[in-house]
């Protein structure tokens, strides 16, 4: 009766969403105080009942009840407890749970922490979370059912996709989601602002905070899918331009940009109705996200849903969903008042060119993305767009951004002195160009490309560096009352640096692809491979072709490192399991192919320098992130002035 109870509290979860839709809705248009206090706890206790129905599945999965249709599919009794967890979210019904939890879980945070939010544009942002959420709940209930029950139970199920048995899954699609999710609040300030008919500074200090958890949960779990398909896959790659991986981009650019110009209405009150659009597409770029991948219209190991209904219904939540923020906008906007003038080299300036870059990388993601899609829709021919056509498009649009990136900072709100602040980056500027030439002589000559984003990856961080010294000037009083919103800018671009400085250190790889048998050995990067034995290394869960090398550097030994390749008899699947030695400064990275049936085996060795960068660039963009969270600003109330006459308001207020 466990599961029925889930099942119950999932049912029941959709009249409640329907009633937070509508009746807080027309309080706030009526200034109904009564009606609009009914979001708050509608909103609470829509979390309540999505969590009773997240952990009576999670009870199913732990207990292995073969009897709800869900787990036998996706889990078996020799699975280890992580991977009967985590198996919860390696399917499209548990993951879609997921997603109301997490989508809940921001609402009654809205509702729990929203205290100094005005009592109308609370309740309307609660209104539009709660309409988000019965799409959701009616899609899981009528295509997605995790509560299913099977009349025959098997003894055991299925198991879990091999690729999915890995301690990353158990953090990586959760954080994704919550940044995914996260964007439906900014989302809903955006549609809350338009019915409302009133931005200004105030609403933008709301809204950052909330965008800026998504983001920071956003690009850890971008990071951790990029690190997880990097030693799991057994590519030696990081990013492929995967579809799947340009899904959680797109949003990740989108909002990006729309924290930058949230600053600007903030401080500037300019830039309204951009920033609102901004927040509407950020959003929807994740819906658009949700449908690649649950719709089936791609294959991937991503890609649970296949059923054709779904699909539709998801395409239906996008129409209405988007199609009806964006006829909103187009109604509404030009109503916003306008904030004020500013020159185009200013501080404004700057961050307009940086929404602009970002937001065309975002176009160029999505073309390159949904292009080969609708043409196979419309019975077109079959076309592959790989890292060739995104390397010669996006590229190009992030050189000018890293260069604008270090300067911004340094001019004024309004009017700005370019001049002026390029004369305070000349050292900066000159220790860029140092980096270039020691990475020429060193590299002997290049790639020119590489050697360029080094450079690149200098200016930023060493902008970045400047700047906090003239903020602190190396005073530790200065440093401390200085706002952690600056302190976590500067966090925040080092970790842009660093992960560029991995990015651009990735093209000095080298590969080696060999066959070899014990006894034999290679050498790749400095170090001396030794194969002592290939040899068998089994657990309940699968059995594994074991690979024990010995790695040496200078006639010394360094490592032991053992790659194997795994069958799961139960999935009858294969994949590898790379081994990894990292000094921080290069990885070395070995996977085994496939046995030649003579006693020798494939072996694919890479070095990586800077690779291990581009991760811990993340980390520290994540961290610059959270720490501007924790900002005071962000915790106090927000005065908001009174509209003036003429301002264009919802009938009634």
């Amino acid at each position: 009766m466990i599961i029925e109870l889930g099942h119950f509290a999932l049912m029941l979860a959709l009249p409640l969403a329907l009633i937070q839709a509508a009746v807080p809705l027309w309080g706030a248009h009526r200034r109904h105080a009564g009606m609009m206090a009914l979001a708050d706890l509608t909103a609470l206790a829509q979390f309540a009942l999505i969590a009773l129905a997240f952990a009576t599945l999670m009870n199913a999965y732990v207990t292995s009840d073969f009897s709800v249709l869900n787990v036998a599919e996706n889990s078996s009794s020799a699975k280890p407890l992580l991977y009967k967890i985590t198996g919860l979210w390696g399917n499209h019904e548990g993951s879609m749970l997921l997603w109301v939890l997490i989508l809940t879980l921001f609402g009654a945070a809205v509702a729990w922490f929203g205290d100094n939010l005005p009592p109308a544009l609370k309740a309307r942002v609660l209104s539009v979370q709660a309409m988000i959420g019965a799409g959701f709940f009616l899609f899981i209930l009528f295509t997605s059912d995790p509560f299913q029950r099977l009349a025959n139970p098997p003894l055991d199920g299925n198991g879990l996709n091999p690729i999915l048995q890995d301690p990353g899954l158990a953090f990586h699609p959760p954080m994704l989601y919550l940044g995914y999710v996260g964007f439906s609040v900014a989302f809903s300030f955006a549609v809350a602002a338009l019915l409302e008919g009133r931005v200004d500074a105030a609403w933008a200090r709301w809204v950052r905070p909330w965008t800026l958890a998504a983001w920071c949960a956003l690009t850890v779990g971008i990071a951790m899918g990029s690190w997880w398909a990097y030693y799991t896959l057994g590519w030696g790659g990081w990013w492929f331009w995967d579809p799947v991986e340009n899904a959680s981009f797109m949003p990740w650019l989108v909002g990006t940009a729309l924290l930058h110009s949230a600053i600007v209405v903030e401080k500037r009150d300019a830039l309204k109705t951009w920033t609102v659009l901004l927040a509407i597409l950020a959003f929807s770029l994740s819906l658009v996200g949700t449908f690649l991948v649950r719709s089936g219209v791609l294959t991937s190991v991503h890609a649970f849903a296949l059923d054709p209904r779904r699909g539709v219904f998801i395409l239906v939540l996008l129409a209405v969903a988007i199609g009806g923020s964006l006829i909103l906008y187009a109604v509404r906007a030009p109503a916003l008042q306008g904030g004020g003038l500013f020159a185009p080299v200013s501080r404004e300036g700057a961050l307009v060119l940086n929404n602009l870059l970002l937001a065309t990388g975002a176009a160029t993601v999505f073309l390159g993305t949904l292009y080969p899609l609708f043409l196979d829709a419309v019975g077109g021919p079959k076309l592959s767009v790989g890292y060739p056509f995104f390397d010669r498009t996006f590229v190009p649009l992030m050189v000018p951004l890293l260069l604008a990136v270090s300067v911004g900072p340094f001019l004024a709100w309004k009017r700005g002195d370019l001049r002026g602040a390029l004369q305070r980056l000349w050292i900066a500027f000159g220790l860029a160009v140092l980096v270039g030439a020691i990475a020429l002589y060193v590299t002997q000559g290049g790639p020119i490309l590489a050697v360029g984003g080094l450079m690149l990856a200098a200016w930023v961080g060493l902008g970045a560096i400047t700047e906090w010294i003239e903020r602190t000037k190396l005073n530790w009083r200065r440093a401390i009352h200085l706002p952690r919103a600056a302190h976590g800018m500067t966090l925040a671009h080092l970790g842009l640096a660093v992960t560029v400085t991995g990015i651009a250190g990735s093209a000095w790889q080298t590969e080696r692809i060999v066959v070899m048998k014990p006894g034999d050995n290679l050498s790749i990067g400095g170090y001396t491979l030794h194969l002592d034995r290939i040899g068998q290394s089994d657990t309940p869960s699968y059995h594994a072709e074991r690979a024990d090398i010995s790695v040496s550097a200078d006639g010394k030994a360094v490592a032991a490192m053992h790659p194997e390749k795994r069958t799961y008899p139960l999935e009858q699947m294969t994949r590898g399991e790379t081994a990894i030695r990292t000094t921080l400064l290069a990885d070395l990275y070995l996977a085994l192919g496939d046995n030649d049936g003579k006693g020798g085996a494939t072996i694919r060795a890479y070095w990586k320098p800077l690779v291990p960068w581009i991760w811990i660039g993340a980390v520290f963009m994540a961290l610059g992130g959270v720490l501007s969270l924790s900002d005071r600003r962000f915790r106090i109330g927000v005065a908001r002035r009174r509209a003036p006459a003429g301002a264009a308001v919802e009938p009634g207020e």
